[in-house]
């Protein structure tokens, strides 16, 4: 490992500690005298103020679930593992779906101006439209919640990839095409031996913004359908008034997602071409 990534590291690791001591320290409860605690009680037993919980309380609830993430106790009641392998599945579900859809239209928008001119304008007219803004629509016409979900997804992750395709496409070198066309290549062994290569980085870059979206929705979209997912969980565990397991189940989010983010980094980087 070069020094450059060892300082980053370090510089990394020291923040992550400061912050975490400051937050610790800060959040502390100062411990109750045994007259302020009887006085409580003759006044009634006064609500307990909700506290942001320290790092330590996240950590030890953290060990908990991740420790039996795949419990099942009834409908309310499931392990961490099993509330983010739905969001997982819905996701992925939408986002494949997309992916069926959006490269073959960007691939056709971005060989041909004409039906470019065609569709862009129902592309700026449906692409601005909040994807949450569909959920009632879905629920009424499609009448299930974790479809209606899944078509969410798909309408959020559309967009991006069919653009960056459209615009790989359209922006691969005219020269690359002048000498597919002098070894009288078809158009579609010139679609996928010359421009899908080359168009390539910029496709994955769009699936990239795509699944960041997707995992942002998902989360909205299951606290307003409710039942399983990660978004349930968190609704949930805040009508519980549970902030350790809200905080927990954020970083676990934030987690899956960057996640999500390398795999399709690590796929970029592997069809990246120097000329």
């Amino acid at each position: 490992m070069r020094s450059f990534d060892v300082r980053a590291w370090v510089l990394s690791l020291t923040f992550l500690v400061i912050v975490l001591g400051t937050w610790e320290f800060a959040v502390q409860v100062p411990e109750q005298t045994e007259a302020q605690s009887e006085y409580e009680l003759l006044m009634g037993g006064a609500e307990q103020e909700a506290r942001i919980p320290p790092p330590s309380a996240i950590a030890v609830r953290a060990w908990e679930e991740l420790s039996n993430p795949f419990y099942d106790a009834g409908p309310n009641d499931k392990g961490i593992g099993i509330q983010l392998g739905y969001s997982i599945y819905r996701v992925l579900s939408g986002f494949f779906l997309a992916v069926i859809i959006a490269l073959p239209v960007g691939f056709l928008i971005g060989m041909s101006p004409l039906m470019y001119r065609a569709l862009n304008p129902y592309i700026q007219l449906l692409r601005p439209i909040s994807p949450l803004a569909w959920m009632p629509l879905a629920l009424f016409v499609i009448k299930d919640s974790e479809t209606s979900a899944i078509f969410v997804i798909f309408i959020c992750s559309i967009w991006p990839m069919l653009l960056n395709t459209a615009f790989g496409v359209a922006n691969v070198r005219e020269d690359w095409i002048n000498v597919a066309r002098t070894h009288e290549l078809s158009p579609l062994r010139t679609a996928f031996t010359v421009i899908l290569p080359a168009a390539a980085p910029t496709i994955l870059t769009g699936m990239r913004i795509s699944i960041g979206i997707a995992w942002l929705v998902i989360v909205a979209a299951e606290m307003l359908v409710g039942g399983t997912g990660i978004g349930y969980y968190v609704w949930n565990e805040w009508n519980n008034l549970d902030l350790t397991s809200v905080i927990f189940s954020i970083l676990m989010i934030g987690l899956v997602g960057m996640l999500l983010d390398l795999i399709l980094t690590a796929a970029t980087k592997l069809v990246q071409y120097e000329e």
